[in-house]
């Protein structure tokens, strides 16, 4: 009709897609393997994994928008965005480095700060801080690997995500509003 507003083209989710494309594939090599029965348990186990993770993505993604709801973000852009230089940086690996939990919980609050005016540099740096400084597996890594092993591995990535933050931020920095406008 003549009123009516032009419709977007719906986007096609890639990632979807591509996962779609491994369930089907998994799902015909556990039928060929196995048979129903076999295809059937990992869905069910799939689904189990789904049931326990439900509680922990939910408040993660609560805490995201909460997060997003209460830092204005010219708090964000202030203390976290492109021109925050060291203490941007700094703020981002210590927040990375003593956030407990895992990707469920780091990504939607990286996101978060990503739509609220976060520096690419610092995302960077707060998601490698989590994966190479988090103070809450230094007690499994220290039991199961000792002290000396522990200390080499903090010793040999301390300067991995400020490092990272910085390259990131000056190769791609300029990219950080297009990579906002394209993210979910």
């Amino acid at each position: 009709m003549d009123g009516d507003p032009p419709r977007e083209k719906a986007k096609i989710d890639w990632t979807i897609v591509g996962l779609l494309i491994v369930l089907a594939i998994l799902a015909a090599l556990s039928w060929w393997r196995g048979g129903l029965d076999l295809a059937l348990n990992g869905l069910i186990l799939g689904g189990e994994t789904l049931l326990a993770a439900v509680p922990l993505l939910l408040a993660a993604f609560l805490i995201a928008g909460l997060v997003q709801a209460i830092v204005t973000r010219d708090m964000v852009t202030r203390l976290l965005g492109s021109q925050s230089g060291w203490r941007g940086l700094a703020l981002a690996c210590l927040g990375g480095a003593l956030l407990p939990g895992g990707p469920y919980v780091y990504y939607p609050i990286a996101a978060a700060l990503l739509k609220t005016g976060a520096g690419l540099g610092v995302l960077v740096a707060f998601v490698t801080a989590k994966n190479l400084w988090a103070v809450t597996r230094l007690p499994v890594e220290l039991a199961l690997l000792g002290p000396y092993l522990t200390l080499v591995r903090v010793a040999v990535t301390f300067v991995l995500p400020p490092l990272l933050g910085i390259l990131a931020e000056w190769l791609f920095g300029h990219h950080v509003e297009r990579i906002r406008e394209e993210a979910p």
